[in-house]
């Protein structure tokens, strides 16, 4: 017999990127990038979009006004403070969207009564009222905000909720603006506010959470456990001061863990967060920290070799989501130091290597040579490195050794040892730079007369630990040989290249002729 599944409570995704993610320092977007933004919000699902606040500048009002009118979907909101002016202009801003909304606001804790206003908590109180109903006087979906809800008394914040209510305020946001709460002490004031507030079933309850103690999506998760149903966040989390709960860690919370939270739904179309996270860092100039939850670079990256070895075994021993869930096209296996041969062969069968056991060793320590010198190995510094050793020619000559001098009142200098015949010859010299006096140094102890064609330089990969490869040609009686090598070292780089290209006269390997026309 088929078991009924519980129905799913549905929490309301209120975004605030365009509002209080803008007041992050440095995030000020220009009229074109708040509309674009709000398209993709739009797209992305939200169910409020706050556009800005309109009374703080002309250029806002402009802006929330644009996107009141061009964007169709979610409700359109403004903020306002509780003052008549600021919530008739929040009003002209937003009236002409499909679904227009007020949000206003007042500091209820003692230390905004007394710091800020300078006024009593029953003038408070009374402020907060008319401002409720003067925007429901001009809008049927009115929400209000006692702000630093947190630290304001109990029985004082409950009161101004109720006759806020009775005012005609459709949702009561609870914010912890100061980011001042814990999940335990703030999903309680939740509960103990639907326990307390005669009225509180005639709206909607909402939180808006900062994240100054790190706490912000975890208390906006224990909120709704406890009967709020509007989450306030932000794409990327940004915000005031340490910013405000993220988007797309609340919604991958629910998705993510209803077995133990209770069977929540959004309406975001979660396939669309990292693409809506990206732009929104590009458009505010404010980097994704690479450890960031969902959509942080290493999100769905592993560089352990233990981890490497069980997600090629089976993906979610190590994920607990799939990339694709959230937008990222898939998981990266990220080559360092702690990779192992299971994960560098996978990836070099990849790039359409299939190695044997011996070849794969002899590549693997190779790997483990660069990766020691950089962070991370790229499929540019694999193709490389496989070349270099993997595809000898007979090494008369090796260079164990190389060191240059430079500078700019300094006679570049090379000193160099290689072992010719299994022997080791030391021999520096002078040039006109440090590759030159390599190159230089290097033709006194192989004695082979060349002239050298091509010098080719360029940073494999990008970074400052990039791999360099350099590519010379070399002429010997007609005939041009080609030698490539890799390094971190550009000096070093160009000794292997040199002297691979030696070797191949030194062995008559496969050299470049010359272009000569075929006789008929």
């Amino acid at each position: 017999m088929k078991t009924k599944r519980k129905k799913q409570d549905r929490v309301f995704i209120f975004d605030t990127t365009l509002r209080d993610g803008e007041q992050s320092p440095g995030a000020s977007l220009t009229h074109r990038e708040k509309l674009e933004i709000a398209r993709h919000l739009a797209d992305l699902g939200v169910d409020i979009m706050e556009a800005g606040f309109p009374i703080s500048s002309p250029g806002d009002f402009d802006s929330v006004q644009k996107i009141a009118r061009e964007i169709h979907g979610p409700v359109i909101a403004g903020l306002s403070r509780a003052l008549r002016k600021d919530i008739e202009v929040c009003w002209e801003a937003v009236k002409d969207a499909e679904k227009p909304r007020i949000h206003t606001f007042i500091g209820t804790s003692p230390e905004h009564r007394e710091g800020i206003f300078r006024k009593s908590a029953k003038e408070v109180a009374s402020m907060a009222v008319k401002a409720v109903k003067i925007a429901r006087d001009l809008a049927e979906d009115v929400e209000f905000s006692p702000m630093d809800a947190t630290r304001t008394e109990f029985d004082y914040l409950c009161e101004v909720v109720e006759r806020c209510i009775d005012a005609g305020a459709t949702t009561i946001n609870i914010p912890d603006t100061v980011g001042y709460s814990v999940p335990e002490v703030f999903g309680k004031l939740i509960h103990d506010i639907r326990e307390n507030v005669s009225n509180i079933e005639r709206a909607v309850i909402s939180v808006h959470c900062h994240n100054d103690l790190g706490l912000a999506t975890a208390n906006s998760v224990a909120a709704v456990q406890n009967g709020a149903r509007q989450i306030e966040c932000t794409i990327n989390g940004i915000g005031e001061r340490a910013g405000n709960a993220s988007m797309e860690e609340v919604v991958m919370i629910f998705r993510t863990r209803g077995d133990a939270l209770g069977r929540y739904r959004t309406g975001i179309k979660a396939k669309k967060l990292w693409p809506t996270s990206h732009l929104v860092c590009q458009r505010t100039g404010i980097p994704v920290q690479p450890n960031k939850p969902i959509v942080g670079a290493n999100a769905f990256a592993h560089s352990s070799g233990i981890h490497q070895d069980g997600m090629l075994k089976r993906r979610t021993t190590f994920e607990i989501m799939t990339p694709q869930s959230v937008g990222v096209r898939e998981s990266r296996i990220v080559l360092t130091s702690r990779s192992g041969r299971h994960a560098l062969k996978r990836k070099l069968a990849e790039l359409g290597y299939n190695l044997s056991t011996a070849d794969l060793e002899k590549a693997y320590a190779r790997f483990v040579s660069v990766a020691d010198k950089k962070k991370d190995v790229f499929e540019e510094d694999l193709h490389a490195l496989v070349d270099d050793e993997l595809n000898p020619v007979q090494e008369k000559f090796r260079l164990t050794y190389v060191h240059a001098v430079t500078g700019n009142e300094t006679i570049p200098t090379a000193t160099v040892i290689i072992e010719k015949d299994g022997k080791a010859i030391k021999e520096a010299a002078c040039g006109d730079g440090p590759v030159d006096a390599c190159c230089k140094a290097i033709d006194r102890v192989v004695n082979i007369p060349v002239r050298l064609r091509d010098y080719t330089l360029h940073a494999v990969t990008a970074g400052k630990e990039a791999l360099g490869e350099v590519t010379v040609v070399i002429e010997k009686d007609g005939r041009q040989y080609s030698g490539r090598g890799a390094s971190t070292d550009i000096i070093e780089a160009s000794a292997k290249a040199y002297l691979r290209a030696l070797n191949r006269i030194a062995s008559r390997g496969s050299g470049r002729r010359k272009k000569t026309r075929s006789k008929k």
